[in-house]
């Protein structure tokens, strides 16, 4: 069904929404999803929507999800399809994780071939890490119970029609800081009069390193990241204030727990020796998708029905995925399909490669029919 795929994934291209605006992308879904038969519930969690297919008979329920929002970026190129709403494109490929959804509900509403219950779980705001809340805070499990949920990402880079995932975990969890440390700016002449945020907040960037290499099991992969510095100073004035901004990654919550506490030790410590202040923000924005044996073992057994190119023991990734948020509530499987060589995601450049949807929808139907 290779046409219908492509035509649905270049539709959704041309009309990506940033995450809890994807009314359009929405109204697209829900007109496809109706037109085979399907139950659609619109407005789960904000934008999401839920369509649901019955089997034969009575069985297991299963999610199986794919996300929506796009990224705001120019897209770059001149594909017949490139995006219609300016400053807005899929760039990291969630018009291809629909399609194959959408194809996925084409074969199994056409052809059947199971038991039991399957939602179509069509989740906004992936990229801010909001949506799989906002829909669980909306009851999407209480309203569609199901078993065990599952989901697919691409994966430029990777062989194309690679099928890799792993039990235990598989992408990190993001967390974001902010570090504000309060001195006594002035004169840049007269630095005996000042305390200067500046020089702490180096000292503090390059303490903040030791968290990882001192403070954290060398097993248990980590990242402290600073990816910006402010202050309110000029050219001849030593500020009174610096900002220090960033993430962190992490698998494990405890890990997590235990970057924030060294943090606000090292922030506390080094500003106090230095007579100035600081206070530390510290939010977490993704959990750490981490799946679990079973499922884990059925997506295999899927894919390796439609690929000789799996991967069961992948590396996992340090980039960050709202379906761990599914998964803290209830079993399932996140994996990564392979789209070859090409620009990487999130790039301006980046298109999805249509030639692994067949595939994509065919290790769904094989879940399902599992």
């Amino acid at each position: 069904m290779s046409a219908p795929l492509r035509r649905w994934r270049h539709d959704l291209h041309r009309i990506p929404e940033l995450g809890l605006r994807e009314h359009r992308t929405g109204d697209y879904l829900a007109a496809e999803l109706a037109a085979l038969g399907l139950d659609v519930v619109r407005g789960v969690g904000g934008t999401g929507l839920v369509a649901t297919l019955r089997g034969r008979g009575p069985g297991r329920a299963i999610g199986l999800r794919a996300d929506m929002d796009g990224l705001p970026l120019h897209e770059r190129g001149d594909r017949p399809y490139r995006s219609e709403h300016d400053g807005v494109m899929h760039a990291c490929g969630h018009d291809g994780h629909m399609a194959m959804l959408l194809g996925a509900a084409h074969v199994l509403a056409t052809e059947g071939g199971f038991d039991g219950t399957v939602h179509l779980i069509f989740q906004p705001a992936e990229e801010h890490g909001l949506g799989a809340r906002a829909m669980i805070a909306d009851g999407l499990f209480e309203r569609f119970p199901v078993e065990a949920i599952y989901g697919v990402h691409n994966m430029p880079g990777q062989p194309a029609g690679s099928f890799g995932t792993r039990p235990g975990p598989l992408m990190a969890g993001e967390d974001n800081f902010e570090i504000r440390i309060a001195g006594r700016g002035g004169h840049a002449a007269r630095p005996q009069m000042v305390v200067d945020p500046i020089v702490i907040a180096a000292e503090l960037v390059l303490a903040l390193q030791t968290i990882v290499a001192r403070s954290i099991d060398p097993a248990s992969p980590a990242v402290v990241s600073c990816t910006e510095i402010t202050t309110d100073g000029a050219r001849n004035a030593i500020p009174g204030e610096a900002v220090i901004r960033g993430d962190t990654r992490s698998f494990d919550v405890q890990v997590s727990a235990l970057i924030e506490r060294r943090m606000r030790e090292l922030a506390a410590g080094i500003s106090a020796a230095h007579g100035a202040s600081a206070s530390v923000s510290y939010t977490r924005s993704f959990e750490p998708t981490v799946n679990t044996a079973r499922e884990a073992a059925a997506a295999l057994c899927a894919a390796r029905a439609v690929t000789d190119q799996v991967d069961g023991e992948v590396a996992p990734w340090t980039a960050s995925e709202d379906f761990g948020v599914f998964l803290r509530a209830v079993p399932g499987c996140f994996a990564l399909l392979g789209t070859g060589d090409g620009p990487s995601l999130h790039s301006p450049e980046y298109d999805f490669n249509d030639d692994v949807l067949d595939l994509g929808v065919r290790y769904y139907v094989n879940l399902v029919r599992a």
